[in-house]
């Protein structure tokens, strides 16, 4: 990507974008903008972080169709599905933490989802307080149903990489995730 003078952005310098033939994206847009408006400003940051972004934005757009079709949403799978790999009850606050939601979120998941047959709840014998959820059996069924159908749909989505293409990213994106949330709480202070 280049700015408006020809040469490449400071941005594009420190991320290689300037050589990229495939980053005509709307980030490329937005870069080029702020370029204008602020030449020496280092938009490497906002290269990444905005196609992060904007990637997740037009997957959850997309709606996961396999998903759609079985009346689920991606948060409600998430909760279905952490109740499954983990193959014990969970309490809400748990399942919270399992799939990155807020308390609140989690609870009128739940309720739509027991409303539903998929998931049951259990009351603590010693604090009443406490609930402990799990599937039944029909959200097991439909739990294991979907999954491979969701995962051939998700194959496709990425099939716009090459494989290479794919390992790297997966590998770039584990190595930013691990060190973020081993971050985070010390950039928040």
């Amino acid at each position: 990507m280049t700015a408006t003078n020809g040469g490449p952005t400071r941005g594009s310098e420190a991320t290689g974008a300037g050589t990229d033939p495939v980053r005509g994206d709307t980030v490329s847009a937005v870069v080029g903008q702020w370029q204008a408006v602020h030449p020496g400003l280092d938009t490497g940051p906002m290269e990444i972080i905005g196609r992060i972004n904007r990637c997740a934005a037009l997957l959850q757009q997309a709606e996961d169709a396999p998903l759609r079709r079985a009346g689920l949403s991606r948060p409600e799978f998430d909760l279905l599905g952490a109740l499954r790999r983990t193959g014990h009850e969970l309490t809400p606050g748990e399942l919270a933490r399992e799939t990155f939601s807020s308390g609140a979120a989690v609870t009128k998941r739940v309720k739509q989802l027991t409303e539903r047959g998929l998931v049951e709840r259990r009351g603590d014998t010693r604090d009443r307080r406490v609930a402990h959820l799990r599937l039944t059996e029909a959200g097991r069924d439909l739990v294991d149903g979907i999954l491979p159908e969701q995962l051939t749909y998700e194959t496709a989505v990425l099939s716009v990489l090459p494989d290479q293409g794919r390992h790297e990213l997966a590998g770039l994106l584990a190595e930013l995730l691990g060190r973020l949330e081993g971050r985070m709480g010390a950039l928040r202070a």
